[in-house]
């Protein structure tokens, strides 16, 4: 019997990857762990309280006054570049399970609305510019848009008010989604409602690049309870994925979090959730069940914070997933049982923006059953990170479309 549990702490990078600058000259400056890390130390008058990541060993590959330098814990510890082009959750999730992302195309509605209005008025809906700006508005209800929260281009929005019309309904946010997705270019094609503070027209607000959308943390949509979201992802073979990897296995599979809104897997049991609490409750049940087992979780609110940019939040909330990290390293003790904790990009709250910034991310692996410490180096893509899980339950990782298992490159002192 054996578990392998990849914990995700969304937006959570340890420094800056060579060309983070690209788009945004200063984020070759972002650090997000070692940024909530100064902040907090000033803000709470302490250090932030980590031991259980300390001895993950984040303290070995992000050296900082606040996290230990040493662990008597078997782990293997290093870092990842994305694999990817930006920095965005649902392309890390696809990518960290196998996919091949490397050819996403980026692209700003305002180059496809001509395509786009006349794909939904095939369908038969209403369509017409809002105020003259680069997004549509569908029925008088949706707005099609850029999405505000990952890098311009990479992903597109169908959003609308829960009040004003269903989210998978006849005509539907869903439907009006279904039908970008089919001309849309881009890696993803979200379709959100939720419940707002107000029209959704006073939060829509231009982004870098030309982008113009909807500012959703500010409708108060992540506050305010009901979210229903699907994420429409690039056309992708998701058989060569580690969830489809694993459940033709006949190991079971879960997916907590926004892991249950993004991955696909028919197979697979769905606890979506975006409170830090739940994702933690769920994920320590699905390790308690007996057996085999592939656990895959998403902690969302990490990401949350750093588009808030609060700082201090940030920080609190890595106090939490800590204290989740110890149950679980409590119950992952037999040789074989795997606990992976990393992230999908950074999301720097002391940017001086609120977008996800291109960082490099830890991999922090719990491996009982093994002596020492030992380096990883830096892997390539994060699909390494799923080829390392697939090899950890016995599964051929070339069966999966992309990624090489992570291999010790020495020991720790």
């Amino acid at each position: 019997m054996a578990k392998t549990v990849i914990v995700v702490i969304d937006g959570f990078g340890i420094g800056a990857m060579p060309d983070a600058g690209t788009l945004r000259p200063g984020d070759l400056t972002a650090d997000t762990c070692g940024h909530v890390l100064d902040h907090c130390r000033t803000a709470l008058g302490r250090p932030l309280r980590l031991p259980v990541l300390g001895a993950l060993g984040l303290g070995l590959v992000h050296p900082h006054q606040d996290l230990a330098r040493r662990t008597h814990l078997p782990v293997a510890a290093g870092r990842a570049a994305l694999g990817y082009p930006g920095a965005d959750t649902f392309a890390g999730h696809q990518t960290m399970m196998g996919a091949d992302f490397s050819r996403v195309t980026v692209a700003r509605l305002a180059d496809h609305l001509a395509e786009v209005a006349a794909a939904l008025e095939t369908a038969g809906h209403r369509v017409e510019p809002l105020d003259g700006k680069p997004l549509l508005v569908v029925d008088g209800t949706v707005l099609v848009h850029d999405n505000l929260e990952a890098d311009p281009g990479i992903n597109w929005n169908a959003s609308g008010r829960l009040e004003d019309l269903s989210f998978d309904g006849p005509g539907g946010i869903l439907a009006v989604a279904r039908t970008v997705r089919a001309v849309a270019p881009v890696a993803r094609v979200i379709a959100v409602g939720g419940h707002a503070d107000g029209p959704l027209r006073q939060f829509v607000r231009p982004g870098d690049a030309g982008t113009v959308g909807l500012d959703t943390p500010a409708t108060g949509f992540y506050r305010n309870g009901g979210l229903e979201v699907q994420h429409l992802g690039a056309e992708l073979d998701h058989t060569r994925q580690l969830p489809g990897l694993a459940a033709r296995a006949g190991i079971p599979v879960t997916l907590v979090g926004k892991a249950a809104d993004i991955l696909a897997c028919e197979a697979a049991r769905r606890h979506p959730a975006v409170k830090t609490a739940d994702v933690l409750s769920c994920t320590l049940e699905a390790v308690r069940a007996p057996g085999d087992a592939l656990v895959v979780a998403n902690v969302q609110e990490t990401d949350l914070a750093g588009h808030q940019q609060d700082t201090e939040r940030y920080g609190r909330l890595l106090e939490q997933v800590d204290s989740g990290l110890a149950g679980l390293v409590a119950l992952l003790d037999s040789p074989g049982d795997r606990l992976i904790v990393t992230g999908d990009h950074g999301n720097d709250p002391t940017i001086g923006h609120a977008y996800h910034t291109r960082e490099y991310v830890p991999v922090l692996i719990h491996q009982p059953g093994t002596d020492g410490v030992e380096l990883l180096p830096d892997a390539d893509s994060l699909a390494d990170v799923g080829a390392t899980a697939a090899a950890s339950l016995s599964l051929d990782p070339a069966g999966l479309a992309n990624g090489t298992t992570l291999r010790p490159g020495r020991h720790a002192a």
